[in-house]
């Protein structure tokens, strides 16, 4: 109970941090509509087009122009809060603002070895393995492939890799497709190990993944996967990958007005499908290194604009798929932690939803479950840190100060148990060992050598609990439908 009533009292529970004012996010958010509204997107699937024609919007071709009105309609209809669940039916992240979730991303053309840190394709085992891994991390929320398997059929490399992911974690899956086909194999698989449809759509497990294409192109499949997604009941990320200065304007206001503009548009064709159909808007904002041409994922600029993203989503209070924990380094070294702390803390500032690439490594194109583990302990590190200071009585202990007095010690006051483990972060990694035991009982152990020992002895020993037997006779059997569909395809061709 207070010693007194408080006039004018504000307390923060979390530090604070803001990249943009309120008039900012609503001038970015303003500037979005006009985008949509006077230059227009190409939008190359025929459906779309037709719904977006009957909603009002000035179709010519491929180019669609769409009324502000409507684009504010659609964002007011978009849900501030999704649930999403996992394998088990419990809830298992609620994305609205306030909360963070940080998960690796999918897709890297290599995979770097776990025992020989070789850069190598990555296999159907890899993907296995970051389930487990990923299942088996207490601060990783959520999983995505982090690595396309080679090794299996190409055109269901994204089916395959949903089928792994599935038996080898309990957690929420992200997951991508190639197209309207794979999402369907995808979808049936879901509804087999829900227990059906129905229940998949009560409680979505997996979330789809939809990238349209910078600057202001939404392809035939991109489109299409917000429609079935929004026609199915199942929550949808629709994020562009825009790249400062090469598909997008080269300043970071113009760049996240793009990005917004082309979320926009799947926002707009979901909510026009089923009012309040579940979608996350994104994104991955990157600039293009005007001395490498390469996408970066550890630039200032990208930390930045991925703070501006996230805080523009929140001021139109729709989910945000953000971006952190990655790296352009291309190896376990100073850079990628460095790179990844600063991320992954800018992120949780900033609000940032749904937080995907933790893992990604070599400017996105090698997934690294060493850079996964590492992100694992800096995520814990950065959620107390986001705890901040809570002040009460119990908190500021008084009468505690009072009894043990000047001269007096702590160490053994019923206050101190009570609270000396939620109030303090413990390590899993990182050193507090005087030198005489680093040196003598740990061996000197660097810290990357500590994480390559954390992830082979979850690797050896983690076990995620099987599906039964009939649900893994189903999820074969869609694959084998889908074996014989591609064949089709091929002999057609």
């Amino acid at each position: 109970m207070d010693r007194y009533i408080r006039a004018r009292y504000q307390v923060n529970q979390t530090p604070l941090f803001r990249m943009l004012s309120e008039e900012q996010c609503h001038e970015i958010y303003l500037a979005a509509l006009d985008i949509l509204q006077r230059t227009g997107a190409k939008v190359y699937d025929e459906e779309s087009r037709e719904i977006f024609k009957k909603a009002g919007c000035w179709v010519e071709g491929e180019l669609v122009r769409f009324p502000a009105g409507l684009t504010e309609w659609a964002v007011k209809t978009a849900p501030s809060k999704i649930l999403l669940y996992d394998r088990d039916g419990n809830v298992a992240m609620s994305l609205q603002e306030g909360y963070t979730y940080f998960g690796p991303g999918p897709t890297n053309t290599y995979h770097r070895d776990p025992y020989t840190g070789e850069r190598r394709r990555p296999v159907l085992s890899d993907t296995e393995n970051v389930g487990r891994v990923c299942d088996a991390l207490p601060n990783i929320d959520f999983v995505e492939d982090l690595g396309t398997p080679t090794g299996v059929t190409d055109t269901l490399a994204d089916v395959y890799a949903f089928s792994a992911l599935v038996r080898n974690t309990r957690k929420h899956i992200v997951h991508w497709g190639f197209d309207i086909d794979q999402y369907q194999d995808i979808l049936e698989i879901g509804a087999a190990v829900a227990g059906g449809l129905e229940k998949l759509q009560q409680k979505p497990f997996f979330s789809l993944y939809s990238e349209p294409s910078s600057p202001l192109m939404h392809s035939r499949e991109a489109i299409a996967k917000a429609v079935f997604a929004a026609k199915n009941r199942i929550p949808i990320v629709y994020t562009p990958c825009v790249m400062l200065g090469a598909t997008a304007p080269s300043t970071l206001a113009g760049t996240i007005a793009l990005g917004v503009a082309e979320s926009l548009v799947g926002i707009v064709v979901s909510q026009l499908i089923r009012e309040g159909s579940p979608i996350i808007m994104g994104g991955v904002y990157a600039i293009m290194d005007m001395k490498t041409t390469v996408f970066s994922y550890g630039s200032p600029e990208f930390q930045i604009m991925q703070a501006g993203i996230a805080e523009v989503a929140r001021h139109m209070q729709i989910p945000v798929f953000g971006t952190a924990g990655c790296t352009d380094s291309h190896t376990m070294d100073g850079q990628a932690a460095a790179e990844a702390t600063m991320s992954i803390l800018i992120a949780a500032q900033s609000g940032a939803n749904l937080v995907h690439d933790v893992g990604y490594t070599g400017v996105g194109s090698c997934g690294s479950l060493e850079q996964l583990v590492l992100g694992d302990e800096v995520i814990g590190m950065v959620r107390r840190f986001m705890r901040g200071i809570p002040v009460d009585d119990e908190t500021l202990a008084l009468d505690v100060v009072d009894r043990v007095g000047p001269g007096g010690h702590f160490l053994g006051e019923e206050h101190t148990i009570k609270h000396f483990k939620s109030e303090t972060w413990f390590p899993t990694l990182i050193n507090r060992m005087r030198y005489n035991a680093w040196r003598d009982e740990a061996g000197g152990s660097t810290m990357g050598e500590r994480i390559k020992q954390k992830l082979h002895y979850i690797l050896e020993n983690h076990k995620v609990p099987a599906l039964p037997d009939d649900v893994l006779q189903k999820i074969d059997e869609i694959i084998a439908r889908a074996e014989a569909r591609e064949a089709g395809k091929k002999k057609r061709k």
